[in-house]
């Protein structure tokens, strides 16, 4: 008898429910994952276009983040007698066959409920069935990406997420407690005889390999032991945190933020164990409005993940979750420029340059290229929002879609604001050390 931990963004040992459930009952525990091929094709959020995308869903830099977390999973999961089974194919192709074969009977995963991950669940359901499984195995499911995890928010419903980020995070951190963390520092199984499996590379998934730009503000490997570096790092070792809200707009360098989103996007790390470390940093080093403002994101950050479990399949849609009726273009020769960096903002072609050859741009950039795209130059979001999530190392469905309708108008904010460009530049990059890091071909 196995109990089956089905990973997908929730790359961690520490702090996963899954796991501590599938630990906590009696048999094997067996972990699996899938570099499921539709996460591999082309966008498909039906878009009227005369061109095709010239992308896929998933890029190559957040392929090899997710390759390099699996690494290290697979790591840590072997010191408590856990094999890592990871496989090129969709659930549905091999989980009926692996079920049979090690005699599953509980399968263990982490909630979702976009779009893709529910076709993903769907089509599994349907193939376990014709293979006459269905009645042998139980999934459980548990919301586990949250810092305020939903039965434990303020709201009856989720149809009460108010609409406005101020109101939800007021209430939440007046009446709702982040919760304490689970481990499974004593579980130690006997490793099963299960055969091994490889990770695939790059060009497996059908990406190309890339050497890391040496300018990159995210030089840092997948994996929760670089994500623990990292935050040991900005707290302990430099103390940077008491520094984060007036440094978190910066363009240049490693150290102007946090960096955390790329680990908590795929689950490496928790937005839970975070909050509890900026706690034991403030008890230890100092308490101030810089602490606060890093659990602030992390509430942002939530607020996008309830934002679409209230709207659903509304935040991939044209009018966003305002249901707007603007009138979009859709240029493939303005995308070519968008995304080549050749547009005539200087400040967003050193950001798009910036995006391109490492995956990762600062959050002042992606409010600028975002609003450049969808209110400068009134292309369809969703094509912008679709780049984002081919390219970036730190994609995360509801923060990626729930930001670009925010910025397009047809999301939560109440302003509607369209960003002046060039102030901005001014404003962040007035000596232009940023910009000429990235247009140094425009220097001669």
């Amino acid at each position: 008898m196995s109990n089956l931990v089905w990973f997908r963004n929730d790359l961690r040992v520490t702090d996963n429910h899954s796991l501590k459930a599938a630990c906590d009952r009696e048999g094997d525990v067996i972990g699996v994952y899938c570099f499921d091929p539709a996460f591999y094709q082309e966008s498909d959020f039906g878009f009227d276009l005369d061109f095709e995308l010239p992308f896929t869903k998933t890029g190559k830099y957040r392929a090899q983040f997710i390759i390099e977390a699996l690494e290290d999973l697979k790591k840590q999961l072997q010191n408590h007698g856990i094999p890592l089974l990871v496989f090129h194919k969709s659930p549905a192709q091999e989980f009926p066959e692996l079920i049979k074969e090690l005699g599953v009977q509980h399968i263990f995963l982490q909630k979702e409920w976009t779009r893709d991950e529910v076709q993903q669940e769907e089509k599994l359901g349907e193939a376990l069935e014709e293979a006459g499984l269905k009645d042998q195995v139980k999934g459980h499911r548990v919301y586990d990406q949250f810092l305020f995890h939903p039965d434990d928010v303020p709201f009856e419903n989720f149809n009460q997420i108010p609409k406005v980020f101020t109101e939800f995070r007021k209430k939440c951190e007046k009446q709702s407690e982040v919760r304490d963390l689970v481990n499974i520092d004593d579980y130690k199984q006997e490793l099963p005889e299960v055969e091994q499996t490889e990770l695939p590379t790059l060009n497996d998934l059908g990406l190309e390999r890339f050497e890391k730009d040496h300018r990159s503000a995210f030089p840092w490997k997948g994996g929760a032991t670089a994500a623990w570096e990292r935050l040991d790092h900005y707290f302990w070792e430099t103390k940077k945190l008491q520094y984060y809200k007036k440094t978190r707009n910066g363009l240049v360098g490693t150290d102007y933020s946090s960096k955390f989103s790329a680990w908590l996007a795929i689950g490496a790390i928790s937005a839970r164990e975070i909050y509890w470390e900026v706690k034991h940093f403030e008890k230890e080093i100092k308490k101030n409005q810089d602490t606060y403002w890093l659990i602030f994101e992390l509430i942002w950050r939530d607020f996008f993940k309830y934002v679409s479990l209230k709207h659903e399949s509304n935040i991939f849609q044209l009018g966003g979750i305002l249901k707007k009726d603007y009138e979009w273009k859709s240029s493939e020769r303005e995308l070519s420029k968008w995304i080549q960096g050749e547009t005539h903002e200087r400040f967003v072609n050193a950001n798009m340059k910036e995006l391109a050859a490492t995956g990762f741009m600062s959050n002042r950039g992606r409010q600028n290229v975002a609003s450049y795209w969808s209110m400068h130059k009134e292309q369809d979001w969703r094509i912008g929002a679709a780049y984002f999530e081919h390219i970036l190392i730190d994609y995360d469905v509801h923060s990626n879609y729930g930001n670009w309708m925010y910025n397009s108008g047809v999301g939560n904010d109440p302003r509607n604001r369209t960003f002046n460009i060039k102030s901005q530049a001014n404003r962040y990059d007035g000596d232009g050390k940023f910009q000429n890091l990235w247009l140094q071909e425009n220097l001669f």
